[in-house]
């Protein structure tokens, strides 16, 4: 069996993602898929990148997520030039 390239895998995982309904699905999900602490860091980033979006300081990001500066700057990098973040938590999050 030929192995397959992460540019097949990749795909396909986003497929599986969008087949979940539930909180509970997303949860069995990612309990299987990940670790704990990597669930809990995605968590945090998603935290951190809602109150960037919501106009909050680096310092108030720091303090109300355990983020590190270099994580968040990744996030804030993400949040300024990526197109993720903004269109799941941006403006017309209210309006799904």
């Amino acid at each position: 069996m030929d192995k397959r390239s992460s540019e097949e895998l990749i795909p396909e995982l986003f497929e599986t993602i969008l087949q979940l309904r539930t909180k509970e699905d997303c949860a069995a999900f990612f309990a299987d898929l990940c670790t704990e602490k990597e669930v809990q860091n995605m968590a945090e980033r998603l935290a951190a990148a809602r109150l960037l979006i919501e106009g909050k300081t680096y310092l108030q990001v720091i303090e109300s997520v355990d983020i590190s500066s270099a994580t968040l700057s990744r996030v804030s990098r993400c949040v300024r030039h990526g197109t993720g973040y903004t269109r799941m938590l941006g403006p017309a999050d209210s309006e799904r």
